[in-house]
């Protein structure tokens, strides 16, 4: 059983149940009966048109459950409109099944679960274990968002940045259970821009790419963090820089720059750098600066911050973090970085100890906590040296 291909199919086996009137809810509840049926049946008589027999399938099981269901007896007349068994037409309606599990109605979580549901393939159980919450619980979620978005047409244009924003936010989930969403969101994000002539899919793509081939180098044997400066670059995927890099440049020579173009460039400067210290900030302050304009976010601002202190010395940085809220995540664990690299061993000291205790998981928690040690430990040296 080639599960790859079961997985390639479902978004656009369900695309077509929609297309021909399906409600989505009914449209995605036949589809999965028919990959059900065709885990029992393939591996002994395997489809010459695998697609075309989803469809069949898929519409008979939508058929059957139309004419069981006393309250859709309206629907029955699509029983005497079923197509021949035979190809499945060349048309791939993809790109709007993203646009709808995406649609502006659903949350964020909602549209992320029905997004690797519907279009991803996946089951509830892998979305449920992926996101560390129970089945139960995502299968409301998801049966929430199939009803929100039933009955909603294929007529109006998608939002894009809408698509892409679910993308993100599942690329950045990472990995857990059984299911690697980094590597699940780079599929899903080429099979869009596959479909979609659009600069931003191609820098997200782009973007997504040269963050994951640093993935081997972020983490030490014991599981602890390793900041980017500390990385062995030897450990970097160097085929997913290049592509990523190619793919990049394709996109900002159509003179469209979008937030994701702007950040995959920052990311590339960083892969393009031999060494940490030959990492060119300067221009990565200048990237920042067209991230904040595009976007207006403190979250750029922060970062930008961290690049103008490389740039420009660590007082430059604090004085461009004295602009911003205090209140902002990794606030703290900027100016504790700031401030040690300005030579104040002890306000950096308790501010990675603050942050520390702010901190949104476990890995960065120790990781911070134990830059403040390493600070403590360095003032303690320093005074039993200094001491007569």
């Amino acid at each position: 059983m080639n599960e790859a291909l079961l997985r390639s199919l479902t978004p656009t086996v369900l695309a077509v149940l929609v297309r021909r009137g399906a409600d989505f809810a009914a449209a995605e509840d036949a589809v999965q009966d028919a990959l059900l049926e065709a885990v029992r049946v393939w591996p002994d008589d395997p489809p010459r048109d695998a697609k075309g027999w989803l469809v069949t399938v898929a519409w008979r099981r939508f058929l059957d459950a139309t004419r069981a269901d006393a309250a859709r007896r309206r629907r029955e007349d699509r029983v005497d409109e079923e197509p021949t068994p035979g190809p499945a037409p060349a048309a791939d309606d993809t790109l709007q099944l993203y646009f709808l599990c995406a649609h502006p109605s659903l949350t964020p979580s909602s549209a992320v679960a029905l997004t690797l549901r519907a279009v991803g393939g996946l089951t509830t159980r892998q979305i449920a274990q992926a996101y560390l919450v129970p089945e139960a619980t995502m299968a409301q979620r998801i049966s929430r968002a199939k009803r929100t978005v039933t009955g909603v047409r294929f007529d109006r244009p998608g939002d894009v940045a809408t698509v892409l924003r679910v993308l993100y936010l599942i690329f950045n989930e990472g990995y857990s259970g059984d299911v690697d969403l980094a590597a699940e969101a780079i599929r899903l994000t080429r099979q869009l821009a596959a479909q979609a002539d659009h600069p931003e899919v191609s820098g997200l793509l782009a973007l997504m790419l040269l963050h994951h081939a640093r993935r081997a180098a972020r983490t030490a044997p014991d599981g602890s963090l390793v900041p980017l400066a500390e990385q062995d670059r030897g450990r970097w995927d160097t085929a997913s820089i290049a592509e990523g890099v190619a793919i990049l440049q394709a996109a900002l020579a159509r003179d469209r720059l979008g937030e994701f173009q702007a950040q995959a460039a920052v990311a590339a400067l960083h892969a393009d750098a031999p060494t940490a210290e030959e990492t060119d900030w300067v221009q990565i302050v200048e990237w920042y600066d067209e991230l904040a304009r595009l976007t207006d976010s403190p979250v750029v601002r922060l970062n930008r911050a961290v690049a103008v202190g490389e740039a420009d010395g660590p007082r430059a940085g604090l004085a461009a973090l004295a602009t911003l809220d205090e209140s902002l995540p990794r606030h703290t664990a900027v100016a504790a970085y700031l401030h040690e690299r300005d030579g104040d061993l002890t306000t950096a000291a308790r501010l990675y100890a603050e942050a520390a205790r702010k901190a949104p998981n476990l890995a960065e928690r120790d990781h911070l906590t134990r830059q403040a040690a390493r600070l403590n430990t360095r003032m303690r040296e320093r005074s039993r040296q200094e001491s007569p």
